[in-house]
């Protein structure tokens, strides 16, 4: 597998690559770049989880003149979901060249995106019904254009959106790069790629399932305030070789970390605060077996070699399949077998299912291990090592000892006694966990589909998701969910909502 650092990335872009923890490319991205950093088009045929924004996202950033403050650079998205993380994406990627980022999208006021729109971004992340509606009011203009993004192509065309895509493409000079990603490639867009591109190359993922058949993967549906202890006894009768724990937020990942040395794990956390060297440095324990249990946040996994891992713990379940797929990924590499649990509230189980549908692949339920289940796993592990002293055939100098504490204790006292020296008994000592809300499906979040608020354009479409452009403010999370999330210039300096200086806090 390739590294970022070979693939003709400029230092400013490699210096945020580094920052984001990033290291290995996967195959779209190391097969995408150097021919797009080339200035050709670029059909990329990938499913979601194979890493396609940052194979787009790199190559958009370098064509982006940060002195020249015209919109370069156009992403159109199918879901405001989409448009909102790639556009968080985008920002991460570009934090050390300084290039402007805005997300647009149906369902939000859209006063406060023309206010954004005036701050002169680089680059504009939106869904086809806003962007439209933009360019009709005259408040993006599309001239300066120099790279198009058509992101997840085929499920626009299932959202009823090519002629959309089309009116955006009239506006687009003809001297541009395009780059094209769908999962599959149906007549339309094949037919979008002919009248729009210039001698595409295509670049194919070959992906069966979207996540690797040899990890076995199950669920716990576990309230919140009993995780910590359900992982603590999965831990203790699963005894993994190396595994890692994945959360949600920085905040939450330096509280588990803690939370598990007090109970007698060594454990060490990863996230996206630590410098460089440190990352590298729990990294290289974790690699050497220094520390038995990582707790980390996205970050580490996406780009990181870390090979060995044997167990993935989801501690709390990822915010979208993309980031799941990654996750689980840590392990079961080289062909070997590899076991993933993700801890579910009972309020996440249709996001969960949401999972499932995306990735194509059903996690089987796991039931919540008891305490006594826990010690008599670390039993098991104790009679183990024992059985493997005995088999050692090196125990002649303590033979006097042996014989002399039989006569006075039988022998099955003195082996429950060298049993209970061996056994870590399940550790109960308080800890202190911050709690997180719980995740909800897409589909809770009102309208019929994922996104659909973008069609919310006077009223032809119908309502969508998000219509009045209300949010459910998440106080954990520190940013509005719903219609009023994501829309911001990532590179506001003065940007006063404290919503999102917050949540750039808690995100990794």
């Amino acid at each position: 597998m390739a590294l970022f650092k070979d693939l003709g990335l400029s230092e400013d872009i490699m210096q945020s690559i580094n920052r984001m923890g990033f290291e290995e490319a996967t195959p779209i991205q190391s097969e995408t770049i150097p021919v797009a950093l080339e200035g050709k088009d670029v059909i990329g045929q990938a499913q979601t989880g194979t890493g396609k924004t940052i194979a787009f996202g790199l190559p958009l950033l370098e064509n982006v003149d940060v002195k020249n403050d015209a919109i370069q650079g156009i992403v159109i998205a199918p879901t405001r979901e989409l448009a909102i993380q790639v556009a968080e994406e985008l920002y991460k990627a570009s934090y050390h060249k300084r290039a402007r980022v805005l997300s647009v999208f149906g369902g939000q006021d859209i006063t406060r995106q023309i206010r954004s729109l005036k701050k002169n971004p680089h680059i504009v992340v939106g869904t086809p019904g806003r962007v439209l509606d933009h360019i009709n009011r005259k408040t993006i203009r599309l001239q300066g254009v120099n790279t198009v993004v058509l992101d997840e192509a085929d499920e626009m065309l299932n959202m009823g959106f090519i002629e959309d895509i089309e009116k955006i493409l009239a506006e687009v000079p003809e001297q541009r790069q395009t780059l094209l990603f769908s999962a599959t490639m149906p007549a339309p867009i094949r037919a979008i790629a002919e009248r729009f591109m210039s001698e595409p190359v295509s670049v194919k993922v070959k992906t069966k399932e979207v996540t690797v058949s040899n990890i076995q993967q199950y669920y716990v549906e576990v309230p919140e305030k009993k995780k910590f202890d359900v992982l603590t006894r999965l831990l203790d009768i699963q005894s993994p070789e190396l595994a890692i724990v994945f959360g949600r937020t920085k905040r939450r990942v330096d509280e588990l970390s803690d939370a598990l040395n007090v109970r007698g794990y060594s454990a060490e956390g990863i996230h996206g605060d630590l410098s460089q060297a440190k990352r590298m440095s729990v990294l290289r324990k974790f690699k050497e077996g220094s520390i038995d249990v990582l707790v980390a946040t996205d970050v580490a996994a996406r780009g990181l070699d870390i090979s060995g891992v044997t167990h993935v713990y989801n501690f709390d379940i990822p915010q979208d399949p993309e980031s799941y797929v990654h996750r689980i990924g840590r392990t079961g590499r080289a062909g070997k077998s590899g076991l993933a649990i993700t801890f579910v509230n009972p309020r996440e189980i249709s996001y969960l299912h949401h999972v499932e549908r995306v990735t194509k692949r059903k996690m089987d339920r796991m039931k919540a291990p008891t305490l006594d289940e826990a010690l008599e796993g670390q039993q098991k592990m104790s009679m183990e090592k024992l059985t493997q002293a005995v088999d050692s055939q090196n125990l002649g100098f303590y033979r006097n000892a042996a014989e002399q504490l039989l006569e006075e204790h039988d022998a099955v006292t003195l082996v429950s006694a060298a049993l209970k020296l061996f056994t870590k008994e399940p550790d109960e000592t308080p800890i202190r966990l911050t709690e997180e809300a719980p995740l909800h499906s897409r589909r809770d979040r009102g309208g019929n589909r994922s996104g659909g608020g973008d069609r919310n354009r006077g009223g032809n479409r119908g309502t969508g998701t998000g219509g009045s452009g209300k949010g459910n403010w998440n106080k954990r999370s520190g940013g509005k969910q719903g219609g009023r999330s994501g829309s911001r210039d990532f590179r506001d300096s003065n940007n006063k909502r404290q919503g999102y200086k917050r949540s750039n806090k808690e995100r990794v």
